[in-house]
């Protein structure tokens, strides 16, 4: 069956996460994507575990789970291009992809000839993605760049934890690395964009994507109310800075959310927990209202929540319109009925382990569907392959790389 990006090819010289992320989702688009890794060694995230995929008897295979997460689709090769000989490969496949991905330091590709200006002099269709904490420029540029300090310098964990004068106050992360997350998809997003471009002018053009941008970017809302107040939001632990009740209660025997997004719902959901006074007190009965009074209400609300069950609320709530639901780990979440109905968890045939296990693709496309046929490569598995099919070289040349380290 079609695919979207069928006969673009991407050459991937990223690791760990960011930048796989964005190369994965151009697998799952049709792209033939081409993962460059050091011989015997690969992707650091390879060796990121416990926990490591099985193999058929049960014992641990080489590639961790967090390496799975991002690299389905591709095809791996595994070539030293610090070597001249590994060097003169990667240009020859560079120069025959549409779209090059790279996290490299800055710089460091220019001196194997491997940058964007050295490349697009004779591929100027070439679209050629950098990214890095800090980008090509700027004082942090030579930095290095991890999520964790990421999410701290560019605010997000300003606005993450409960708040300080409360128990367990202070900074928190988010749970998963969302800052390299969100690159990946601008980047796709970027990609995408640049062919498009490319398709009117004939020409490709570099893009240059930085960590700390995006993480400033993805405050979204924050970010606007900062500038229009000129007051820097705090943390709010599970609260909405601008809505209430926006919140984590606890009933009788869990947790649950309750995500009131309107005067309409909040006055439906009085009903429903039996307080209808609550949406006639002018202390309540406004949004900006309830948000001046936040704390008198939620404690209202926690009061009543803690009287019955959480299934017991959710199953009143929900008939009723008011947005609700309860705090699933990922065993529920893939449990669920509406989760397992969108076909959120596939498999693929993997050489090791007989088969793997992966999280869907979010996008349903109807007229080119996407696919999850192919698992995350073993190290090198298309080396062959690729050099031969893309490059034309015969299995006597290929050996001879072999024998040299280059491959």
């Amino acid at each position: 069956m079609r695919k979207i990006l069928d006969g673009v090819r991407v050459l991937d010289l990223t690791r760990v996460l960011a930048g796989p992320w964005a190369t994965q989702n151009l697998a799952d688009f049709g792209a033939e994507v081409i993962k460059v890794e050091r011989p015997g060694q690969g992707d650091d995230t390879r060796g990121w575990g416990p926990p490591f995929l099985k193999d058929r008897e049960g014992r641990d295979t080489a590639d961790a789970a967090y390496y799975l997460a991002c690299n389905r689709g591709k095809k791996s090769v595994t070539l030293d291009i610090a070597s001249p000989g590994g060097r003169e490969l990667a240009r020859g496949l560079a120069l025959k992809s549409d779209v090059i991905v790279e996290n490299f330091k800055v710089g460091d590709l220019a001196r194997h000839g491997l940058d964007y200006a050295t490349l697009s002099r004779d591929n100027p269709r070439l679209v050629y993605c950098s990214i890095t904490g800090f980008g090509q420029d700027g004082p942090y540029r030579d930095r290095p760049g991890y999520d964790f300090m990421v999410q701290g310098l560019g605010g997000l964990m300003s606005v993450t934890g409960e708040r300080d004068e409360l128990p367990g106050g202070g900074p928190q992360k988010v749970g998963v690395a969302v800052s390299d997350l969100f690159t990946g998809m601008y980047a796709t997003s970027a990609i995408l964009a640049a062919l498009l471009e490319r398709g009117k002018s004939g020409t490709g053009q570099h893009i240059d994507m930085a960590l700390l941008d995006v993480q400033v970017a993805m405050l979204a809302n924050l970010s606007s109310s900062f500038f229009v107040s000129g007051v820097a939001p705090r943390r709010m632990g599970n609260a909405h800075q601008n809505i209430v009740p926006y919140h984590v209660f606890r009933a009788a025997d869990d947790f649950l959310v309750v995500a009131v997004g309107n005067d309409g719902q909040f006055t439906r959901f009085c009903e429903v927990v039996g307080a209808p006074e609550w949406s006639r007190d002018e202390r309540f009965a406004t949004n900006p209202q309830r948000v001046r009074h936040r704390d008198l209400l939620v404690g209202l609300i926690g009061e009543r929540l803690a009287t019955r069950a959480a299934g017991e609320w959710l199953s009143l709530l929900e008939p009723s319109g008011v947005p609700c639901g309860p705090i699933n780990d990922l065993a529920q979440v893939f449990a669920d009925p509406q989760v397992r109905y969108r076909g959120m968890q596939v498999t693929a045939p993997h050489p090791a382990a007989g088969e793997v296990t992966m999280v869907a693709n979010p996008i349903h496309f109807s007229a080119t569907p996407i696919t999850h046929d192919r698992a995350p490569p073993v190290l090198g598995q298309h080396t062959a392959e690729v050099l031969r099919e893309v490059l034309g070289l015969d299995p006597g040349r290929i050996e001879a790389l072999r024998q040299s380290g280059a491959v």
